[in-house]
């Protein structure tokens, strides 16, 4: 996990805090929902929901809600990232990127090369 690059994942501030926690509690719903991320990571969510409603475990407000707050943001970063992206772009109405295709960035290989004639068919020829 060293050698991955930084895979901070935050939302876009456009709005206001009431629609960026709404967009959040979408984007949670969604990837719980969504089959490419691990049953183990939707634990986390499932997890902090369950001590919403038994909170005995650490007395005091703040600590319930920092107990919620950390829960459902590890949840997100642990996501795959294109899962997460695909679905913030669907959230916030953009067009998705992984419906452009896709280029191969591998080399082209002698073996790939298939060698013809290009012969355009006209009306003279048929």
């Amino acid at each position: 996990m060293s050698n991955e690059p930084n895979r901070k994942i935050t939302l876009p501030s456009n709005g206001g805090m009431f629609q960026d926690l709404a967009k959040r509690v979408k984007l949670i719903f969604r990837l719980l929902a969504d089959s490419r991320v691990s049953p183990l990571v939707k634990i986390l969510p499932i997890g902090s929901a369950v001590y919403m409603l038994f909170p005995d475990i650490a007395p005091g407000p703040v600590d319930d809600a920092a107990i919620i707050w950390l829960s459902t943001y590890l949840f997100v970063e642990l996501c795959p990232p294109n899962v997460v992206a695909e679905h913030m772009e669907a959230i916030e109405g953009k067009p998705a990127i992984s419906a452009q295709p896709q280029q191969s960035t591998a080399p082209i290989q002698e073996e790939d090369i298939i060698e013809g004639e290009y012969r355009e068919d006209t009306e003279e020829s048929k």
